[in-house]
C-alpha cells in the first residue's frame, strides 16, 4: 500500500506558496501537529515535501522572532477541602479514586480556561525511564521493519511534517507492561483522567496514543492549532503530553499561547495581516516539563514543537494520548495511532475500569484481547 498527499495537506501547500509576500511569510498552517502523508516513491511528491518544509522552515524561524512573550508553564495550584492530598503517582490507593476526581473537576475549570494546563507527577521517575527505554527500543525495532519492507510506515508511524530528526512514533496496547503501567498512573492515579472525565465525561474516547520524538536538529514547527475552531461547537480533544525526560529550553519544549481556543483568536489566526500581531502580542508558555510531569492541552489551542538544539545531543521524547468528544464523529485530521487500536473507539470509563483490575492482579481484558490484535 502506497501513502499519497491527503487533499488537506497538497491544499496546504499551495496556500503556502501563494500567500507568500515579498516582504515576509504569512502562511496559514496546516490544523494538525502539522502532518502530512507523502509517496516517497516519486520525485514529484519527493519536491513538493521538500519545497514545503522549506517554507515552513522559513515561517517558523520568523515566528520564532515573533515569540518574546514567554515564560515556563507553571503547575497550577487548586484548593480542595476533604479530598486528601494532591500528588499523582505517590497517593495512597484508598483515596485515589475520589481525590483525583475531585481534583479533576478544579483542573478542568482551569484548562476550559486556559486552554492548557500543567500536571507534575503524573509519571513516576521510575516508569518514565522504563517507557522511555521501551519507546526508543520500539522506535530502532520500527525502523527495521520498514527498512526490510515488512511493515508499511503508516503501521509504526504517524505522517509528521518537518520529519527530519523528528518522528511521531504510534505505541502497541497490551504488547507490554510498562505501557500498561504508564497508562495507569496517567488516568488513574493522577488527576489527569478525572480532568478529562470531568469535561467529557466517562465516554471519552481514545483517539491518539503515540510518542513524539524530537533529535537535535529537528526545526522549530510554525504555530498552529491541531482542529479548528468550530462556531458553537465545544471542545474536540484534549491532549496528554508527558515528559520522559526533564524538558530543557535547548531540547525544544512545546510553545502554548494560552486563551487561544477561542473564535476571536482563530478568526485572527486566519487574517494574513492579523495573524502576526496575534503571535507577537499573546503571551505564551513554554513546556519545560520535568521528567513524569505533564501538559494538557485543548486542541483548538495554538501552539507549535520548537527546535532541538541540545547542547549534550539529547533527543526529547514526549509519550501522549488524546481523548475525543463522544459527541464528535471525525475531527477533521488523521488520529496518530495504530490503526487496529483507533478503529476500536474504546471509552475513557472502560479503559479506567481495566486499568483499575490490571492493579489489583485480577488482569486487564480489555488491554490484553487490544495486544492480541496488534501487528
Amino acid at each position: 500500500m502506497t501513502a499519497i498527499m491527503p487533499t488537506r495537506a497538497a491544499s496546504c501547500l499551495l496556500l503556502l506558496w501563494s500567500s507568500v509576500p515579498t516582504t515576509s511569510f504569512l502562511i496559514n498552517p496546516p490544523l494538525s501537529k502539522p502532518s502530512s502523508a507523502l509517496n516517497a516513491g516519486t520525485d514529484v511528491s519527493d519536491l513538493l515535501y521538500q519545497e514545503q518544509e522549506k517554507i515552513i522552515v522559513q515561517r517558523g524561524e520568523l515566528e520564532e522572532t515573533f515569540v518574546t512573550k514567554t515564560k515556563p508553564l507553571e503547575a497550577s495550584k487548586i484548593k480542595i477541602r476533604g479530598a486528601g492530598k494532591a500528588g499523582g503517582f505517590g497517593k495512597a490507593s484508598s483515596s485515589t479514586k475520589a481525590s483525583t476526581k475531585v481534583e479533576g473537576k478544579a483542573y478542568a475549570k482551569i484548562l476550559k480556561k486556559e486552554g492548557v494546563l500543567r500536571l507534575d507527577n503524573v509519571l513516576s521517575p521510575s516508569t518514565a525511564d522504563a517507557l522511555r527505554t521501551y519507546l526508543y527500543n520500539l522506535r530502532a525495532q520500527s525502523e527495521q521493519e520498514v527498512a526490510d519492507g515488512t511493515v508499511q510506515p503508516i503501521e509504526r508511524y504517524a505522517n509528521v511534517l518537518l520529519r527530519h530528526n523528528r518522528c511521531d512514533l504510534t505505541i502497541p496496547l497490551g504488547t507490554e507492561e510498562i505501557v500498561t503501567k504508564a497508562l495507569n498512573e496517567a488516568l488513574r492515579k493522577s488527576p489527569v483522567g478525572g480532568t478529562i472525565e470531568s469535561i467529557f465525561g466517562d465516554g471519552a474516547i481514545l483517539h491518539e496514543f503515540s510518542c513524539l520524538m524530537s533529535d537535535v536538529g529537528s526545526q522549530r514547527q510554525v504555530i498552529h492549532p491541531d482542529t479548528p475552531f468550530v462556531d458553537g461547537k465545544g471542545p474536540v480533544l484534549y491532549t496528554c503530553f508527558i515528559a520522559l525526560q526533564d524538558v530543557t529550553m535547548d531540547m525544544g519544549p512545546t510553545t502554548w499561547l494560552p486563551r487561544t481556543h477561542t473564535k476571536e483568536a482563530h478568526v485572527a489566526f486566519k487574517d494574513i495581516y492579523d495573524k502576526d500581531e496575534l503571535i507577537k502580542n499573546q503571551p505564551a508558555v513554554l513546556g519545560l516539563l520535568p521528567k513524569g510531569s505533564c501538559g494538557i492541552f485543548d486542541s483548538r489551542l495554538l501552539h507549535c514543537g520548537t527546535a532541538n538544539r541540545s547542547n549534550e545531543g539529547l533527543s526529547r521524547a514526549l509519550f501522549y494520548f488524546s481523548f475525543k468528544n463522544p459527541e464528535v464523529g471525525y475531527t477533521g485530521n488523521p488520529a496518530s495511532i495504530r490503526l487496529e487500536l483507533g478503529k476500536e473507539n474504546i471509552p475513557l470509563g472502560k479503559l479506567v475500569s481495566d486499568l483499575e483490575s490490571f492493579e489489583k492482579g485480577e488482569g486487564s481484558p480489555l488491554i490484553d484481547e487490544l495486544g492480541r490484535k496488534m501487528r
